[in-house]
């Protein structure tokens, strides 16, 4: 006979049947609709499969014949049940296995940008949270690319186009933007007029009419380069442009003490290492005080990263430096011109680093109270120009 339907999920056995009448008892099997297959002789007996339901079925008819049967092998569904209940803690390690690879395998891990360079990645990920992409998110829980390719080009602005795709649990967005016309600054006509007292050294007018020359001793507020050209009858106003450089004179009190401290580290150090775990911190090796009578701590984070993210999980180093305080006594010549350099790193800091300091002259200096006290006046070349609208009556 052939093998019947189902029977690896149904379950069947291999027996070997010896005795005085084995053929009488394969008859008998037949007559009693017993589906019985792969029948052969094997040594002083016969071989035959046999479904599990009908084994205990078999009992009468080896009374009846005197024969005896062994079983050699069991295959099938539950015969594999019972071996997996034997060993269920595997069993249930590995469905739980399975299911967590699957519910893995559902949700998207990265969200990735591509193509953006005007419009900020983080600006496009909100936008994409907004229509449910992001990390975590169950990939059943999305809506098809097409539809989200819609929605995120009508939210996101400056974009003429934006594709989604998926690929396994990484979504990519493409994002193609849209060409924006040069925006230039809106300009008003004007004046370039002085922003203090000076005297002009150099002038370049490249647009307006200038009115200085070069040597010309000018006012605060004179006007440099004009935004008016042509004469009272036929008067054109413009946007004037141009570079005016002039000698202007700054005046400094310096004040700079004699007598001060400088700290500085000496090299030895105390290690305490932490185990952070979200908000907490367990200390893990660094215990105890520092003998350090003055100190400085310096924090160094390393959290832990999985791709672009950031796990709540990392280690934390506290570095505890040994700081010594020296005392420093400057001469009066070392405390003038370090108030001298001091001046002058404020005067480009101020006026421009393309000024330059034509000349200084001390004007009074005197040592009171562990303290070097100086006006000091400074001839520097700077830009002198400054903006004056044109408003018409």
């Amino acid at each position: 006979m052939k093998q019947p339907p189902l029977a690896s999920l149904r379950g069947f056995v291999t027996l070997h049947v010896t005795g005085p009448q084995v053929e009488k008892f394969i008859n008998a099997v037949t007559e009693a609709d017993i589906v019985i297959w792969d029948v052969r002789p094997a040594g002083d007996g016969a071989s035959l499969n046999l479904l599990l339901d009908d084994f205990f079925a078999l009992r009468p008819l080896l009374k009846k014949t005197g024969c005896r049967t062994r079983v050699t092998a069991r295959n099938g569904l539950p015969f594999n049940a019972a071996k997996l209940w034997k060993r269920k803690f595997f069993a249930a390690g590995l469905l739980l296995f399975g299911i967590g690879l699957v519910l893995l395998s559902s949700m998207v891990w990265t969200v990735k940008i591509e193509g953006n360079d005007r419009i900020a990645s983080e600006d496009i990920l909100q936008a994409a949270r907004h229509e449910g992409v992001y990390p975590f998110q169950w990939i059943w829980r999305m809506d098809d690319p097409d539809k989200l390719s819609k929605k995120l080009t009508s939210t996101l602005p400056g974009v003429s186009w934006v594709g989604v795709q998926r690929t396994g649990t990484s979504v990519k967005i493409h994002i193609v933007e849209s060409d924006q016309p040069e925006n230039k600054p809106l300009l008003s006509k004007r004046h370039l007029i002085s922003r203090t007292d000076a005297v002009v050294t150099e002038i370049y007018a490249e647009q307006g009419r200038p009115v200085v020359t070069r040597n010309t001793r000018v006012k605060k507020g004179q006007i440099l380069i004009s935004g008016a050209i042509g004469d009272e009858e036929n008067m054109e106003y413009v946007v004037a442009k141009g570079d005016v450089k002039g000698l202007v004179w700054h005046e400094y009190n310096i004040e700079v003490p004699l007598n001060r401290t400088r700290s500085s580290y000496t090299g030895e150090r105390k290690d305490r290492t932490y185990l952070v775990l979200g908000k907490w911190a367990v200390q893990l090796w660094g215990y105890g005080k520092a003998d350090f009578a003055e100190s400085r701590t310096l924090t160094e984070h390393d959290p832990l990263t999985w791709r672009s993210f950031q796990l709540p999980l990392g280690l934390l180093t506290e570095k505890e430096m040994e700081v010594l305080d020296t005392a420093e006594t400057l001469t009066p010549e070392a405390a003038r011109e370090e108030g001298i350099t001091q001046a002058k790193n404020d005067i480009l800091a101020r006026y421009g680093t393309d000024s330059a300091i034509k000349s200084q002259k001390i004007l009074h200096e005197k040592k009171e109270n562990g303290k070097v006290y100086m006006k000091v006046l400074f001839e520097v070349e700077e830009r002198i120009t400054q903006e004056l609208p044109i408003v018409n009556n």
